[in-house]
């Protein structure tokens, strides 16, 4: 394994324009729960929403027409506020400090990047660390939800105020989008990490990818064709071979 950890930082080094599309494998070693995974928040039975499925809990369905399921559901279950970031947050932040990483474009929406410091994060299913009314698109901070003391929080105006999350039966964020692609185009390394890439069409973005070194770090093997003269994969958490890493390099 050693190796393989030589392997990525030599990638690195000969690197200037790196780019990391990350999931939720990426948080749960800051204990944010991953959604299908055993342990995953698809798996966890709680008997207020035993009846629902979770897709439906995180709908756009279930926001207009069951808010207050909607919002007792988020409430438990999507607070990341007092999360830290681990290691992997913390190398990528200094990667991009050091010149080196340009863009991480993540499916997380915890806010976790930018609490390690790095400045371009492109959420491409939106975040829990913004809120906006529903009718005249005011903007709340990421306590306001949480914190509000009616069942469903409403706005001055009166409508409902709502997450910046993408949910079921929604598009996707375009700028973000249009961002993350044309990142990855540019890029001359491309780090795949926390991720099965089974979440559309997230997953598909990766295929505009056309550099040098496409490395994956996943805990579970990927069926993804990796060319091993200038490819890499490796199957350890991310968490564990970021701080490896860093170990070697002086950034």
């Amino acid at each position: 394994m050693d190796s393989k950890i030589e392997k990525l930082r030599s990638f690195i080094d000969e690197s200037e324009n790196i780019v990391f599309f990350g999931g939720a494998g990426v948080s749960t070693e800051s204990g944010v729960p991953d959604f299908r995974s055993k342990d995953g928040l698809y798996n966890q039975h709680d008997i207020r929403f035993d009846k629902y499925r979770p897709e439906y809990l995180l709908s756009h369905t279930c926001l207009v027409h069951e808010p207050a399921v909607f919002f007792e559901f988020y409430r438990q279950k999507m607070d990341a506020r007092n999360v830290k970031p681990n290691a992997a947050h913390i190398f990528l932040a200094e990667l991009e400090k050091a010149g080196k990483l340009k863009a991480v474009v993540t499916q997380n929406i915890d806010g976790l990047h930018q609490k390690a410091g790095s400045k371009n994060v492109y959420e491409i299913h939106g975040t829990t660390m913004k809120n906006y009314c529903m009718k005249c698109g005011k903007r709340y901070p990421e306590d306001y939800i949480f914190d509000s003391k009616e069942r469903i929080p409403h706005c001055e105006c009166g409508g409902i105020v709502r997450c910046d999350v993408t949910l079921y039966e929604e598009s996707l964020p375009q700028d973000a989008v249009e961002k993350s692609i044309q990142a990855m185009i540019n890029a001359d390394m491309l780090i795949i990490g926390g991720t099965s890439l089974t979440v559309y069409p997230a997953a598909s973005y990766v295929r505009f990818f056309r550099g040098k070194h496409l490395v994956i770090i996943n805990k579970d093997h990927l069926p993804y064709t990796l060319d091993p003269e200038k490819d890499l994969e490796i199957n350890m958490p991310i968490g564990q071979v970021f701080k490896a890493v860093r170990e070697m390099m002086n950034i």
